[in-house]
């Protein structure tokens, strides 16, 4: 249950850094380029991780990165880039919300993980908790934001259920993602963008920030949850992406919580915390998962190895 915990821990890096990049698009980054956007932030974190882990793909894994890049990567940054621009914070946070419940079916169909009664009931009271702690109401929609953030969640959620069905987290395979899905992007955003936008200081900034720290290291970290948990608890975990969003207005922007935020921070806490480890019969850890043959592909903090 230790090793439970501490990966539980290791995973909410995620969801945690995820939180400040809603903030970030839409504060510093270019407005009107979601494509050019993905691939600043894919890109560069790609390369960074591959020069850490120096190893190329080798087999099924040059296709399988490609899939997995498209829908974890490429497609989801323009997509939430997108929805950063065209919705207010709490509604595109409010959609995003639902993937406990994406995440645990597409593990239910692809990895015959039946979601439990208490998983169910964690995604229906964080989706609650969100709806009350950022207030999504009925102020002007923008239709194309909200189909672009149901198309992030779905391909997304489909993408980190794949990745764990094919065994696969390390340094390595993260930035085989992470340069593929910046790769297929920049046919499409030289097509319909046009040149690369102007990047002022702020903007540079920003892009670093969100390819360091809300892509390299969160990518790395989800993945890793993802191979020693279950999909469902870890979308559990991704609750944390909001009430980073809401803390985070609190302490930079001076917000002030009313009552019934508080209600709804409690309900996404109770979420969260309906996907920490019970306690039971004593197991032994995984130490790494990786085909037969191979050799484990996760290590903290020395993932360098991947094999197959």
């Amino acid at each position: 249950m230790e090793d439970t915990f501490r990966w539980t821990l290791v995973t909410a890096i995620a969801p945690i850094a995820w939180g400040t990049n809603y903030f970030v698009t839409h504060e510093y980054l270019p407005a009107g380029h979601p494509l050019y956007g993905a691939v600043f932030r894919a890109l560069p974190a790609g390369l960074l991780l591959l020069a850490l882990a120096r190893q190329l793909p080798q087999g099924v894994w040059w296709w399988r990165s490609l899939v997995l890049g498209i829908c974890n990567m490429g497609a989801f940054f323009a997509l939430i880039y997108l929805a950063s621009q065209l919705l207010p914070v709490s509604l595109a946070s409010t959609i995003m919300s639902a993937a406990p419940f994406t995440m645990a079916l597409f593990a239910w169909g692809l990895l015959a993980e039946r979601p439990t009664v208490l998983v169910l009931t964690g995604a229906a009271s964080g989706i609650a908790g969100v709806v009350l702690l950022l207030g999504a109401g009925p102020a002007a929609v923008d239709v194309r934001g909200v189909a672009a953030s149901a198309a992030a969640l779905t391909m997304s959620s489909f993408g980190y259920v794949l990745a764990k069905k094919w065994g696969r987290a390390s340094i390595a395979s993260t930035s085989w993602q992470l340069i593929a899905g910046g790769l297929v992007l920049i046919p499409f955003a030289v097509l319909f963008e046009g040149a690369p936008p102007h990047l002022d200081l702020p903007a540079v900034a920003g892009f670093a920030y969100v390819g360091l720290v809300a892509t390299a290291l969160a990518f790395t970290a989800w993945f890793a949850g993802l191979q020693r948990l279950s999909a469902a608890k870890v979308g559990l975990i991704g609750l944390l992406n909001p009430v980073t969003g809401v803390l985070l207005g609190v302490l930079v922007s001076g917000d002030v919580l009313v009552p019934r935020q508080f209600l709804g921070l409690a309900l996404v806490l109770l979420g969260i915390t309906l996907s920490l480890p019970r306690r039971g019969p004593r197991t032994r850890p995984q130490e790494g998962l990786a085909p037969a043959g191979g050799k484990p592909s996760w290590s903290l903090p020395n993932q360098l190895d991947v094999t197959e």
